[in-house]
């Protein structure tokens, strides 16, 4: 994993989110990590708690939340990950005005978000069947917000399932929003903004707030890892 996580193209990364708010990580997992991690869903243990999305309008599938410690694979990804994110989180915030800025380690900033009262994990499995749907959202969780997130696809397009596209929208000010659908294989990884990110315009940067969702799935059973760097209250 660390391997495959020092290979990955830093500038282009970069560029990318620059650019469209989000970044392909192309065969992050191997399909051998993609099957055993989604086979964990069906055990009880190694999870805090249980999610029905229609039970709370988000809506429909299932998602759990992973609890500490982390599954080594997913402890993995979203230590290694994260300092490789952190230059351009804090150019993010420098860019939209914001004060807060990042710690190199992501042990420290979770003692950051500890400190606050932020101590439950949220890397999570998300579970979709035929007809299921993920509303558009973002994933706040607390005071404390790193943003950028990673979510890695499970299951094989056209043969695990159809249908269930990863899709993203922006909002930018006084215009429509726009929409994007992320073209990802198995054991691929989208990186993407977690709530807003800059866009450079006439007079200076200025913030597009973001959100992203799952469409439907038209048959078979679809599996997500989410990769969440911060902790939530």
């Amino acid at each position: 994993m660390e391997t495959r996580i020092e290979a990955l193209d830093q500038g282009g990364i970069a560029a990318a989110l620059d650019r469209d708010g989000w970044a392909m990580l192309p065969g992050l997992l191997s399909g051998a990590e993609c099957d055993d991690t989604a086979a964990l869903y069906a055990e009880e243990a190694g999870f805090r708690s249980h999610v029905f999305m229609a039970r709370h309008g988000f809506g429909r599938g299932e998602y759990r939340y992973f609890a500490y410690p982390l599954p080594p694979l997913v402890e993995a990804l979203r230590s290694g990950l994260y300092p490789r994110l952190v230059p351009i989180a804090n150019r993010w915030h420098e860019r939209m005005g914001m004060a807060v800025r990042f710690p190199a380690a992501h042990a420290e900033f979770l003692a950051r978000c500890h400190d606050a009262g932020q101590r439950r994990p949220t890397p999570l499995l998300l579970q979709y069947g035929a007809g299921d749907y993920n509303c558009l959202h973002q994933d706040l969780y607390g005071e404390h917000v790193f943003p950028l997130q990673v979510a890695v696809l499970l299951s094989a397009p056209g043969e695990d399932f159809t249908g269930g596209e990863f899709v993203l929208t922006e909002q930018r000010p006084r215009m429509q929003s726009r929409a994007a659908v992320v073209p990802l294989a198995k054991g691929d990884a989208v990186v993407f903004a977690v709530n807003a990110r800059p866009v450079k315009g006439a007079r200076g940067d200025y913030r597009v707030a973001m959100r992203h969702g799952v469409s439907e799935i038209r048959s078979g059973r679809r599996h997500t890892l989410g990769v969440i760097f911060h902790d939530a209250a």
